[in-house]
């Protein structure tokens, strides 16, 4: 399973109070959009799919509709999903293509609402990331197309991405696993290297 180097948004207090208290902060520059808050402080997209979180069938879903499931873990006052929101998704390249090929189910890292793995295990949110061995945010897991017969979460997913990072580097990850490169030989860096070599050769601007 691939892994990045986590960018995290820990929850210490001091770090909390500190570098998570996005929503005591103005707004950021450069902000595309403002995004929705619901009750439990997370930042909300109108295309993400709300379920009764049973990994398992959440997979058959997507599987359903030609797509594959997502879980992104976020948190209270996590500065690093308030960007990834108000600076990564609401660009209509990165939007447009997660919609079309994702479903994609939010999870509160320090939540209560029951989420069931897939070894049948029944947890809350918060016990599942602790299970799951996701402590930053934002966590972004993929999933099989196919629900495997045993195993947890953290031993089906085929990538894991922690952290916040750029378009290009957030886009592409979203595009590799679609295209199934955990199964070959391409390393996603290598992957992601490649594409930005092209677009330089096409003489397009690179960010990140």
């Amino acid at each position: 399973m691939v892994r990045f180097p986590p960018i995290p948004c820990l929850r210490s207090a001091a770090l909390l109070a500190f570098l998570c208290a996005g929503a005591l902060l103005p707004a950021l520059p450069g902000t595309a959009h403002a995004v929705e808050m619901g009750e439990d402080g997370l930042h909300k997209e109108p295309w993400f799919t709300v379920t009764f979180r049973d990994v398992a069938e959440d997979i058959a879903t997507a599987q359903a509709e030609g797509k594959r499931l997502v879980l992104i873990f976020e948190q209270r006052g996590c500065i690093y999903c308030r960007q990834m929101h108000e600076k990564i998704l609401s660009d209509p390249e990165v939007s447009d293509f997660i919609k079309a090929n994702y479903m994609v189910v939010q999870y509160n890292m320090f939540g209560d609402e029951e989420v069931t793995d897939l070894d049948g295990e029944t947890l809350t949110e918060k016990t599942a990331a602790r299970k799951w061995g996701f402590v930053f945010t934002p966590t972004i897991v993929f999933l099989p197309e196919e629900a495997p017969a045993e195993g947890s979460v953290s031993q089906a997913a085929v990538a894991t991405m922690p952290g916040a990072f750029g378009k290009l580097t957030f886009l592409n990850m979203f595009r590799w696993v679609r295209e199934k490169g955990y199964e070959g030989e391409e390393h996603f860096q290598k992957y992601h290297a490649r594409i930005i070599n092209r677009m330089r050769e096409e003489g397009k601007a690179v960010s990140d």
